[in-house]
């Protein structure tokens, strides 16, 4: 058994863990699984076998639409639990790749159960997660149609940080980014050369600092007023959550 939970300590940042949701939740990750970057991990409308839970690298959700591009749907970041989309379908209602080096763990939607009747404060919080998921792809979709190419890519780069803020302490200002300008452009409807014409542009205006790979946010307020943007990952109401006994 892995001696620590990268999901148990995301669910953490949110409210206490008892010792007994902790060991539970670290049994969904006793089958750490290695994958390259670029391996398909599902399918769309694969039978769904697998739910998962990253806890190295990164990795992404994707539909292929009608007239042949790409939409990715979410980057995953360690902690994150990959999948609740399927718990409610047979079949995948998405595709998963990896965009880096990874390590998944896999888990049956019986595991998945078994927590959930056991440690329904555990099922608070996936709750919590999956609405706060669901309000920030909302946020997203609503600025594909009504927001300029610039708002749109800094909005992207402020909820990137904001996420990864969440389960690492360590992060002040800047971040690794990790996503190809291709892949930033496919999540928010952008071709490749408008994006990089829109961080070019960010980082002539002072918004923003590149280097090896690294963005610096050098002027979160000012990123958040032309991005439209919202944290959804912080700020949220706790009190419906049940409490430890």
């Amino acid at each position: 058994m892995v001696a620590t939970s990268c999901f148990a300590d995301r669910l953490a940042k949110h409210v206490p863990l008892s010792d007994a949701e902790r060991k539970a939740l670290t049994r969904l990750e006793e089958n750490p699984r290695k994958v390259k970057r670029g391996a398909m991990i599902q399918r769309v409308n694969d039978t769904v076998t697998e739910l998962f839970v990253l806890r190295e690298g990164r990795v992404m959700s994707f539909v292929i639409l009608p007239d042949g591009s790409r939409q990715i749907l979410r980057v995953y970041f360690p902690g994150d639990f990959i999948g609740s989309a399927s718990t409610i379908y047979s079949k995948a209602p998405e595709s998963l790749v990896a965009l880096s080096d990874a390590i998944i763990c896999p888990f049956d939607k019986h595991a998945l159960r078994r927590l959930l009747e056991e440690y329904p404060r555990v099922a608070a919080l996936l709750f919590l997660l999956s609405n706060a998921e669901r309000v920030a792809l909302t946020d997203r979709l609503a600025s594909l149609g009504r927001t300029s190419a610039k708002a749109r890519v800094a909005s992207f780069l402020l909820d990137i940080f904001d996420r990864l803020r969440v389960t690492d302490d360590s992060i002040v200002d800047s971040f690794d980014l990790k996503l190809t300008q291709e892949e930033i452009g496919d999540a928010i409807g952008l071709t490749s050369v408008h994006v990089n014409r829109m961080i070019r542009r960010m980082e002539q205006e002072g918004l923003i600092g590149r280097a090896n790979g690294r963005i610096t946010l050098l002027d979160l307020a000012r990123l958040e007023e032309i991005g439209h943007y919202t944290n959804r990952h912080k700020d949220m109401d706790l009190d419906w959550v049940p409490s430890l006994n």
